[in-house]
């Protein structure tokens, strides 16, 4: 038995949803690009990102319950980096000690879970750089490139000490004081009006230099864009396999280049073949 639910409004825009789970044997996991909160045994862990299928064995009977968070927001909502959990089953006491821990133990997930959220510190708006990735990455682009476009701003030198990276833009999104005094000369406007009008355009606005639009990507993720990308071609495959006729139509439909993209990649993520996986 396996459920989703919709998440409670009060944790809309953070869950992805919440989900019941029970299973005779070992259930197999794979990855699908987000960290879940997961209760069962009458404790709480952290399910980091996957980047390889691992199994769920529980005892006979036992029922797991979870909050699914959406891609990019774990570190905002866990208070450390995703890629600090990545391929790892974290107790929550670890990262928020018991007294917190217990409260999702014990009562209402979700409940808890938005509790801990409202009276912890207000936390930093999402990276409007990495959320437009995301999102261009999930509509099935060939190439990270391609969803990067216009996202990165080449040739500018990394901001703080050991700059051998791209990116003038701070942690926030926002470019330098300094980046901004030039830009608006060579416009002939002021800074003031030049932040103006990037408040009405997010694209320009969250623009970031390349490595630093990487790294905050993991930090955000739990991998980087090419491992999300290769993530989420395949849970496109797996939403579509019940339409699909067969493997080829299906590799086609979810943008692989051929059946044997789709193969490969099948057996990396989820240690089967496409006929044993899709079956």
């Amino acid at each position: 038995m396996y459920e989703e639910k919709a998440p409670p409004r009060r944790l809309r825009g953070v869950a992805r949803c919440v989900w019941r789970s029970a299973s005779e044997g070992p259930k197999r996991i794979v990855p699908d690009g987000c960290v879940d909160l997961v209760r069962g045994g009458g404790a709480v862990f952290v399910a980091g990102p996957d980047t390889a299928a691992w199994s769920s064995v529980t005892r006979p009977g036992e029922v797991l319950s979870g909050v699914r968070l959406v891609p990019g927001l774990a570190a905002t909502v866990l208070g450390v980096a995703a890629d600090e959990v990545r391929d790892r089953r974290v107790p929550l006491e670890e990262l928020w000690g018991r007294c917190w821990a217990e409260r999702l133990a014990e009562g209402s997930m979700a409940g808890a879970l938005a509790e801990r959220l409202a009276e912890a510190a207000p936390p930093d708006a999402a990276d409007a750089a990495v959320a437009e990735l995301i999102a261009r990455l999930d509509e099935g682009v060939a190439r990270v490139g391609n969803a990067a476009a216009g996202l990165i701003r080449a040739g500018v030198g990394e901001a703080g000490a050991g700059g051998a990276g791209f990116g003038g833009a701070t942690s926030g999104g926002a470019p330098s004081g300094r980046a901004t005094s030039i830009e608006a000369a060579s416009l002939g406007t002021s800074p003031a009006d030049l932040f103006a009008a990037r408040a009405e355009d997010p694209p320009l606005r969250a623009a970031v230099g390349e490595r630093r639009l990487r790294r905050r990507f993991v930090q955000a993720v739990g991998y980087g864009p090419a491992t999300y990308l290769r993530v989420s071609r395949f849970q496109r495959a797996v939403a579509l396999s019940s339409r699909a006729p067969n493997l080829a139509a299906l590799a086609v439909a979810a943008g692989y280049s051929d059946q044997a993209h789709l193969s490969r990649e099948c057996r990396a993520l989820t240690g089967l073949t496409p006929r044993a996986y899709f079956r």
